[in-house]
């Protein structure tokens, strides 16, 4: 190896590559990891100390929304270049009303899985955020155009506010359990994974019953359904960020929806305890901001942080955020000639979660992006 040709970027210290590897070097050389020391250096060849960790991953986020609906496609780039500067390398979007898949050509953005736009019905979820329905029967067929338009993914709405019931308007599930199931089946066949945004706990027997992969929120899971998602292996995204915002939702509901606010209220003062009760019985933990809507990109320090106030380890959590999320994707484990994707930190985010909020360096396809964090 010439020195034209050899490594780019050095990081030195400790690298944590998985629950149970790490090393004190790696190389970056043509946008790939090197775990193999070369010959010589490459040309003015940057050297980064610190700790350092496959690059954070945000399975909940929504790249081209915002409180009204869609953006322009200006404003998503600005997005996904808070995330990626914030440390978050790779983007499962839970649902998007902006075709993002432009965002794949562009070396500097994270890398994306998109879920394509969210499934609901009419009037039965926030307005211009996703395709509302006219009828549950119409969507298996949704749920194949959608597969076929995302990433491996499909996002369905669970429950919302029925809001024609008046005074009593409280949350309740939008699909019948049949056609859940039969939607479930065709995303299968199409190669996609099923994730639900899911409040309510009337929701939940309907959801494992259909198969699906994954749960975002949560917040009305019982002890039961916490078992059974532990035992299939559908994985819970508790979205701390966004359960936090249920005391004004509830503000906002007094008065006219008083059975919705009341509900609210009981799941936010029981979130923490909630995502311990989720952990302790073995389900697999997702970490997301739900960045997009009401909460603003670049926020996965501090989805981490409330996952640890609520009581997780923070070696628990920065598995989770990284290496953990990178496997449940399909990205699998940093190896030998893997995309350099990596984040550098002054110390171990392992013994304190603020650390992440101030990486050094965020590695993206090779290429440094020195940060002021």
């Amino acid at each position: 190896m010439s020195a034209l040709e050899g490594p780019t970027a050095a990081i030195r210290g400790r690298i944590l590559l998985g629950d149970d590897r790490e090393t004190e070097e790696i190389w970056v050389r043509g946008g790939r990891v090197s775990l193999t020391r070369p010959s010589a250096q490459g040309t003015n060849m940057q050297i980064l100390q610190g700790w350092a960790v496959p690059g954070l991953v945000d399975v909940h986020c929504h790249i081209g929304l915002a409180a009204d609906g869609v953006v322009p496609v200006e404003e998503a780039e600005k997005q996904a270049v808070a995330d990626r500067d914030a440390g978050v390398l790779l983007i499962r979007d839970a649902g998007s009303p902006l075709d993002t898949a432009w965002v794949h050509d562009r070396g500097d953005l994270p890398h994306l899985l998109r879920s394509g736009t969210h499934l609901a019905l009419r009037k039965r979820y926030l307005r211009n955020y996703g395709l509302e329905l006219e009828s549950p029967e119409q969507l298996p067929e949704a749920v194949r155009t959608e597969a076929r338009r995302g990433d491996g993914w499909v996002k369905l709405v669970g429950d919302w506010i029925d809001r024609s019931l008046g005074a009593d308007g409280d949350l309740r599930p939008l699909w019948p359990e049949d056609l859940l199931k039969e939607a479930v089946a065709v995303a299968h066949a199409e190669a996609a994974r099923v994730t639900v945004h899911a409040f309510a706990e009337e929701t939940i027997d309907s959801l494992l019953a259909a198969g699906v992969d994954c749960i975002e929120h949560g917040t009305g899971m019982t002890a039961e359904h916490m078992a059974a998602a532990a035992e299939r292996g559908i994985a819970v995204t508790p979205t701390l960020l966004q359960i936090g915002q249920f005391e004004s939702i509830a503000a906002q509901a007094d008065g006219k929806y008083p059975v919705f606010a009341a509900r609210m209220r009981s799941m936010y003062a029981n979130r923490y305890q909630q995502v311990r009760d989720l952990h302790e019985a073995g389900v697999r933990l997702l970490v997301g901001t739900d960045a997009g809507g009401t909460i603003s990109h670049g926020r996965i320090a501090d989805e981490c942080a409330e996952l640890v106030a609520a009581g997780l380890p923070a070696a628990e959590v920065v598995a989770m955020a990284s290496w953990r999320a990178r496997d449940y994707l399909g990205f699998g484990a940093v190896v030998e000639g893997s995309s350099a994707d990596l984040v550098v930190y002054p110390a171990d985010p392992r013994e304190d979660i603020e650390v992440l909020r101030h990486p050094t360096a965020v590695i993206l396809r090779g290429t440094v992006y020195p940060t002021a964090r």
